[in-house]
């Protein structure tokens, strides 16, 4: 857990333009995040998969580790004002993004808050285009009319509570774009669906080597 800044997540501010949402660059220490993207899988698919499916190196583990400690939790909590201690959690890694990815979207109901660790190295040409760099939305119908835009790099790390107007999307970036996704879940029979869900497709690519 010491790759992760806990004093600069501590510090870091709330902002409500264009939805309630902490953004924090470099979360993944510097001098850590080369060994937590060197352990990160080779994934050749497009889709999110649970973590249990995947081999993990020692530093990727460690990353996650802290993203699911109470020490995080009460971290977010606090930002934000929410009792999320009994909230079931739910983490998956993306490697590949594909033509069809980025749509504007909000995150599902049973999504209470969406945690989103970037580890890619800040020196691709797509990001210097905007490619896949997450836009946080005024509105569900126009991706240009944006109050921040994130960057998918170097540790950076996004946080905001799920609500009918956290719109958000991305320009298409067709290769590789590794992000950890995690969500503290409601208790509903809908959140339960889906983590069983995530829970059964982590068996069939075990079994079927798809990670």
């Amino acid at each position: 857990m010491d790759c992760l800044d806990f004093d600069a997540l501590r510090a870091a501010p709330v902002s409500d333009d264009p939805f309630t949402h902490v953004l924090l660059a470099r979360f993944i220490r510097p001098e850590a995040l080369a060994e937590v993207i060197k352990a990160l899988p080779a994934m050749k698919g497009r889709g999110s998969f649970p973590i249990g499916a995947l081999k993990l190196g020692a530093a990727a583990r460690a990353a996650i580790a802290g993203l699911e400690s109470d020490e995080f939790r009460e971290i977010v909590a606090a930002k934000f004002g929410l009792d999320l201690r009994n909230a079931p959690h739910m983490i998956t890694l993306r490697g590949n993004s594909g033509a069809q990815d980025g749509r504007i979207h909000t995150d599902s109901v049973a999504k209470r808050v969406t945690i989103l660790l970037y580890l890619n190295q800040a020196d691709g040409p797509a990001w210097a285009q905007h490619d896949g760099c997450l836009r946080l939305l005024r509105g569900p119908d126009d991706l240009e009319d944006y109050a921040k835009e994130v960057p998918p790099v170097e540790g950076t790390l996004l946080i905001f509570p799920n609500g009918p107007t956290t719109w958000h999307g991305h320009k298409p970036h067709i290769g590789q774009r590794y992000v950890l996704q995690m969500n503290y879940m409601t208790t509903s029979a809908k959140a339960k669906a889906e983590m069983r869900r995530h829970h059964l497709s982590a068996l069939v690519k075990r079994l079927t080597g798809a990670a």
